[in-house]
């Protein structure tokens, strides 16, 4: 009898079935095209409920319509406001239970980790076996399948979206499908598509390529010594954010850091520093402009802020704080930074520099979509106009990841469904408190929940005055560095710099630790020149 001979991985059987481990060949790939799947059925469903023209009443019911504004005291207002509708109580429910799975993102890693490690240990024993055994192969697909639903679960950009899930049935039961179609329909989403379309650009080769260039100029000052790259990253590529979006700034900071730093191996206390001072810069080197930074672009269009607003309140405080910040850290670690030197071999190989006509284009575009960013349609026709010029110039392009962007777009969309259903108890809290305790409030708050929903929460509240606008801005970006989930790009500069830090990764307490100077003198800044 001829022996049974497993397949290699990936590979096809004699039957023509696809084998398993091709169906489920990137957990990441499943993930990515789950979230796309997402977005497609909201804009269905968005498409499909415009069609209804029947009355729906209104929901969530609008602040104004309850009428207690002669209610003294928080607790009797939230209370009256409940029992008016016992629907709010559910939906922010719903909402602190989609925050709690954020602290349980890594948790959720580790599993989705161990599954792959045990999925990883029963295909060799399979491989090895003389024959097919039924109970092994389903074992495997159970393994596989657990490791990428806690992988998925595990995505802190994609918390929001899985957690419309229980909002979509829970109104659809109690309000009925047509409210929730209706609700949907009446979201918009255009600053979620706005922010997928601009960081796909911003990461483009010609554009990381531009932002290398321009850090290299500022180390070539220092004779491009381990210090004077570790300056110009820490300084110029969180203000680079400004104008190529915070999450690609954090990406090239990131990466040249892992070049031209972390492999000289510096003391542990100095990259948590480094850590600290990468993620609190990036969140507030995003405001010298109104469309970098997600806290900002969650609320410009609603303030009315724009590009010149955030420099003079927000951007040459959050430059002051930067140089600040890294001159004290230089300060104290002076000795070991100046001891770095780079072994004898190049540490990055050259790249192929890329065309200035084509560098130009890509930043073209970039200021196309940031003029037209209240125009969805539009940002979206830029953006495939920006596909076809790339596939034009393939040989000097990288391929476009849209995993990224896409990932984020989703997280702020479900942000934006899920928002929409507390503005019955954010305007009462945010209206009762004054402008420090809103910036120290949203700076802790920014700790525990990304700083673009402390921001657009506070955007619902009707009336808000100027200086509590300001205070809640100050405090979310000033708070973005404090956990890896407070700022969007804070996942990214991790998972690149992880390795670094031993075999457990960054130590969530150590980084808060690191990046709690930095912060405060941040927020010093913003509460003295207010």
């Amino acid at each position: 009898m001829t022996n049974f001979k497993p397949l290699a991985v990936g590979a096809r059987s004699v039957t023509g079935r696809v084998s398993m481990d091709e169906l489920f060949s990137s957990r990441r790939h499943l993930a990515s095209t789950f979230v796309v799947f997402c977005l497609m059925m909201l804009s269905t469903v968005a498409l499909a409920s415009a069609a209804d023209s029947g009355a729906v009443a209104a929901f969530p019911i609008p602040v104004a319509q309850y009428n207690d504004a002669s209610i003294a005291g928080l607790a009797p207002k939230l209370l009256g406001r409940i029992k008016a509708d016992p629907f709010n109580a559910i939906a922010t429910a719903i909402f602190l239970a989609a925050i709690g799975h954020t602290f349980l993102a890594a948790k959720f890693r580790t599993i989705s980790h161990r599954c792959e490690h045990e999925h990883a240990v029963l295909v060799r024993k399979l491989e090895k076996s003389s024959a097919p055994d039924p109970v092994l192969l389903r074992e495997i697909e159970r393994k596989k399948f657990r490791e990428v639903v806690f992988h998925f679960l595990g995505e802190v950009e994609a918390v929001f979206g899985i957690w419309l899930i229980p909002l979509a049935i829970s109104v659809a039961l109690i309000k009925g499908p047509d409210t929730f179609f209706h609700y949907i329909n009446g979201v918009n989403y255009t600053e979620p598509v706005f922010v997928v379309v601009i960081m796909a650009i911003a990461s483009s080769r010609p554009v990381l390529y531009f932002a290398e260039g321009a850090l290299k100029m500022v180390a070539c000052l220092g004779k491009k010594t381990p210090a004077a790259w570790w300056l110009s990253i820490l300084t110029v590529g969180p203000m680079l954010g400004s104008f190529i979006t915070e999450p690609a700034a954090m990406t090239i900071c990131a990466l040249i850091l892992v070049e031209k730093f972390f492999k000289l191996q510096p003391s542990m206390a100095l990259r948590y520093t480094t850590l600290g001072l990468l993620f609190v810069n990036i969140s507030i080197g995003g405001t010298l402009t109104h469309f970098a930074a997600p806290p900002v672009v969650m609320v410009a269009s609603h303030w009315k802020w724009d590009s010149l607003h955030m420099l003079t309140h927000f951007g040459w405080k959050a430059v002051l704080s930067i140089l600040i910040s890294n001159a004290l850290a230089f300060f104290i670690f002076r000795r070991e930074l100046l001891a770095l030197r780079e072994s004898g071999h190049a540490l990055v190989q050259p790249k192929t520099s890329v065309p200035v006509s084509i560098v130009l284009t890509h930043l073209a575009l970039i200021g196309l979509v940031v003029l037209t960013s209240h125009y969805a349609a539009i940002v979206v026709l830029v953006f495939m106009f920006f596909l076809a010029f790339v596939a034009a110039t393939e040989r000097n392009q990288d391929p476009i990841n849209l995993r990224g962007p896409v990932l984020v777009g989703f997280f702020l969309a479900g942000l934006v469904i899920h928002g929409g259903c507390q503005q019955w108890w954010i305007e009462p809290v945010l209206a009762s408190l004054n402008p420090v305790q809103l910036l120290l409030g949203s700076t802790l708050l920014t700790a525990f929940n990304d700083n673009a929903a402390i921001t657009y929460l506070a955007s619902l509240v009707p009336g808000f005055s100027d200086s509590a606008k300001y205070a809640v801005m100050a405090g979310a970006v000033a708070g973005g560095g404090l956990t890896v989930i407070a700022n969007a790009p804070n996942p990214a500069g991790q998972s690149i710099l992880q390795a670094y830090f031993g075999t457990n990764g960054v130590d969530a307490l150590k980084l808060f630790l690191a990046a709690a100077i930095p912060t405060t003198i941040c927020v010093l800044i913003f509460l003295l020149t207010r």
